[in-house]
């Protein structure tokens, strides 16, 4: 039972990984993802989520089998052509 976590952008570079798994049982919620994956560090307010490639809450429930990712908020500049 097992769930994948991915990291992306700065957060793969500060994480020092693209991926890692976690077991599905000793977590319950997005924010338990985090912390596991984190030892227990504060999940940031403005840190982006998804749960099957949906956004996602930090409260927002995980499941066997479930891909989770987590991303830098997106910034952006200038004006789309």
């Amino acid at each position: 039972m097992a769930i994948k976590v991915k990291f992306f952008a700065s957060l793969r570079e500060r994480m020092g990984r693209e991926e890692v798994i976690v077991d599905a049982q000793s977590v319950g919620t997005v924010a338990g993802v985090w912390q596991q994956v984190t030892g227990d560090k504060l999940l940031p307010a403005n840190l982006l989520m998804a749960v099957n490639m949906e956004y996602a809450e930090p409260d927002s429930v995980v499941q066997d089998g479930d891909e989770v990712a987590f991303f830098p908020p997106v910034t952006g500049g200038g004006d789309v052509c």
